[in-house]
């Protein structure tokens, strides 16, 4: 059986792939990049890598030859993801792919984030593209809050706009495993998995743990949208960008980001890596 990823360089395909590894031999694992320059490593790995550029479609049939299985990790290019999503289901059909696994939005098809539509939009294509398919719709990921923590512990503030609502989110490495069980095992046909973390936690919380281990007072700054959007800006990030994140908490607010659903700790066998064991691992790292 032959299992392609894309985005195989980005983050979470590289956490796949050595999931993958461990059951799987190299040969039957297919990486779909745009640079294969960065791919390097895992040619070395004796994994077989494949130019696939979104925007190219060209590109897209010839490397879904031979492929059982296929990873369709969701595109970064928020506002340009359902034509590129496309792309790839019609050169799915055409290479006679058997079975794509999709990483989806928690809860999309009712979820109030802005992100969401593409999501609905990509899972009703393959809804109708007669190929078998996986919706795996992943919570936030930790890493989201923890990327600045070295600034964070500096300040001794944690911004946000999330107020008290509780997020169930869950390490990359979580939902990289579970795609890799989903891969390599059978049953999961037209199956949809809302995943999320074992656990939960406030962004007042989240300070408060960060001081703990940290031996540094932190506390959480609760803003409005406007501000909240402001400082992001200042800090010059990306306006889009700027838009997710102050999205994102907005509706943590609402509670949005909770979730009690067993999904993942089903599908990978064991709890979710919890917030205080990632910020640890930085820590000591």
């Amino acid at each position: 059986m032959k299992i392609a990823i894309t985005g195989a360089t980005g983050q979470l395909g590289q956490h796949v792939i050595q999931f993958l590894l461990n059951n799987q031999a190299p040969e039957n694992i297919v990486a779909l990049v745009r640079n294969q320059d960065k791919a390097l490593h895992l040619t070395q790995q004796r994994i077989n890598v494949r130019y696939f550029n979104y925007d190219e479609p060209v590109s897209l049939t010839p490397a879904l030859q031979g492929i059982d299985k296929l990873l369709l990790i969701s595109a970064n290019e928020v506002g340009r993801r359902t034509p590129q999503h496309q792309a790839v289901i019609e050169a799915a059909q055409k290479a006679k792919v058997k079975h794509i696994v999709y990483t989806s939005l928690f809860n999309a098809e009712y979820s109030p984030l802005a992100l969401a539509q593409e999501h609905r939009e990509t899972e009703a294509l393959l809804k109708e593209s007669g190929i078998a398919y996986t919706l795996l719709r992943n919570n936030w990921y930790s890493e989201n809050y923890l990327a600045t923590l070295p600034q964070i512990i500096t300040q001794g503030v944690l911004y946000g706009a999330a107020g008290e609502g509780k997020i169930s989110s869950a390490s990359r490495q979580d939902y990289a495993e579970a795609a890799a069980k989903v891969l390599i095992s059978s049953g999961h046909e037209h199956k949809v998995y809302e995943l999320a973390g074992s656990g939960s936690f406030t962004l007042s919380k989240l300070a408060e743990i960060i001081t703990q281990i940290s031996g540094k007072t932190v506390r959480y700054q609760n803003l409005t949208a406007q501000e909240y959007t402001e400082a992001l800006l200042a800090a010059d990030l990306p306006e889009g960008l700027v838009n997710v994140i102050v999205d994102a908490d907005i509706q943590a607010a609402q509670g949005a980001m909770y979730s009690d659903s067993k999904d993942l700790e089903l599908l990978i066998g064991h709890a979710s890596t919890d917030i205080k064991s990632q910020i640890k691992q930085l820590m000591t790292s």
